[in-house]
């Protein structure tokens, strides 16, 4: 690159991942082809966990890519980019997967409820980042995208319009039987 400014892109995520506390793969998506196979990507994200999991950091330079993590009781949260790319963005990247995840299994972030509903946390995925283009990171705003159907939210964390709703939908069903 002989000093030379950087072209700018907007390209800046090549993989995120969420590993179990063994470093198995719970859900993973790459952006890029650097690691094309699904055994290098299975190589990658192992040699990643063996790095990370006893660190107390949140950023670490690796294999030549910059990889900003954090951990929750069974789950550790990755987010890969470039050498080059800058570590607040894909902090923000990481920030908005946690929070959206966090918000998509009721702020139980373990992996048995992560396994239940990960249609929504792909989904949530796939909000955040699409071809390695940040899309969203406002987790709120990708929750709502994600739409977590109200039949299986509890009645005590449902708010009053979606009781309402709720009620009406089975008035109207119970009438027109």
């Amino acid at each position: 690159m002989d000093g030379g400014i950087l072209e700018p892109s907007l390209y800046t995520v090549k993989a995120m991942a969420i590993l179990d506390n063994d470093g198995n793969r719970m859900l993973a998506k790459y952006y890029d082809d650097q690691f094309s196979t699904a055994k290098e990507q299975k190589q990658f994200e192992k040699n990643l966990f063996n790095k990370t999991h006893r660190a107390n950091s949140e950023i670490i330079m690796f294999e030549g890519l910059t990889c900003v993590y954090k951990s929750n009781v069974d789950l550790f949260f990755y987010v890969v980019g470039s050498s080059q790319e800058n570590e607040l963005i894909l902090a923000s990247v990481l920030n908005a997967l946690y929070d959206a995840v966090n918000q998509i299994l009721r702020k139980n972030v373990e992996k048995r409820a992560l396994f239940e509903n990960l249609d929504a946390v792909y989904l949530a995925v796939d909000e955040i980042c699409d071809g390695g283009i940040i899309l969203d990171a406002d987790s709120m705003s990708i929750v709502q995208k994600v739409a977590i159907r109200t039949d299986d939210i509890p009645l005590g964390e449902q708010t009053v319009a979606q009781v309402l709703q709720s009620a009406k939908e089975q008035i109207k069903w119970s009438l027109l039987k």
